[in-house]
């Protein structure tokens, strides 16, 4: 994201629907510190584009015509310098939700989202920081939790052990959908402490945003997915 320091977010919007890339555009072009840069109907064409116009983070649907979102988002994120890419979902296709988070997806945002919610989201992925909406993180957990439980194959991940006690209440916290500020409030320290925190957590488990970070926890059975019923 580093062209982009000096200048507004680039986004690119990748959705079938005409309809609902002018209303995402609309909103985001309202914006002083954004700016749509490339609209695509299909995965192929995003890739086309992107590979032609670099942009910061793509709000990917998931279901479209000739290569969907999933397989257009595990290629965008296996390039060396990749957009962040935030999944556009509705709550009732969670398997998607986990198949593009697990090809590298840094979040996710409901499709019906109020436009303050959108910029919020694409504003916190192109920090880094890939926590959306932690109201709405923690329903859609309490739907894919259990298939992320389920999603490791038959080695099931083992938790670093150069992982702190700490940390490892840190990383049981972000797989709860706690945000930053809650972490801090949670554990009595402060938001720079938790961010800290974070950090050393993303590298030692190998995860490159706190969304992998998340898929990490339940895969090692840290966080059971009954764990969030009553969240």
């Amino acid at each position: 994201m580093s062209d982009a320091a000096t200048g507004p977010i680039r986004i690119a919007i990748v959705d079938d629907q005409q309809l609902v890339r002018a209303g995402f555009r609309m909103v985001i072009d309202s914006q002083p510190d954004m700016s749509v840069q490339v609209e695509a109907s299909d995965g192929e064409q995003a890739l086309r584009e992107l590979a032609r116009v670099p942009v910061d983070v793509v709000l990917m649907d998931v279901q479209m015509p000739n290569l969907d979102g999933i397989e257009a988002t595990r290629r965008l994120t296996a390039l060396e310098h990749s957009p962040k890419v935030v999944v556009l979902t509705t709550f009732d296709n969670d398997e998607y939700v986990v198949a593009a988070i697990s090809a590298g997806a840094s979040g996710f945002l409901l499709k019906d989202a109020q436009p303050e919610d959108l910029l919020a989201a694409l504003r916190t992925v192109y920090r880094g920081d890939a926590v959306i909406a932690a109201r709405s993180t923690r329903r859609l957990l309490q739907h894919v939790g259990p298939m992320l439980a389920g999603a490791s194959t038959v080695e099931r991940p083992q938790l670093p052990d150069d992982l702190t006690p700490r940390e490892v209440e840190v990383l049981a916290a972000m797989a709860h959908g706690l945000s930053n500020t809650e972490i801090a409030q949670k554990l009595f320290v402060s938001e720079a402490t938790v961010k800290t925190h974070v950090g050393r957590v993303l590298a030692k488990t190998g995860s490159r945003d706190r969304v992998q970070a998340v898929v990490f926890a339940y895969q090692t059975g840290l966080v059971q997915p009954e764990d969030l019923l009553g969240g």
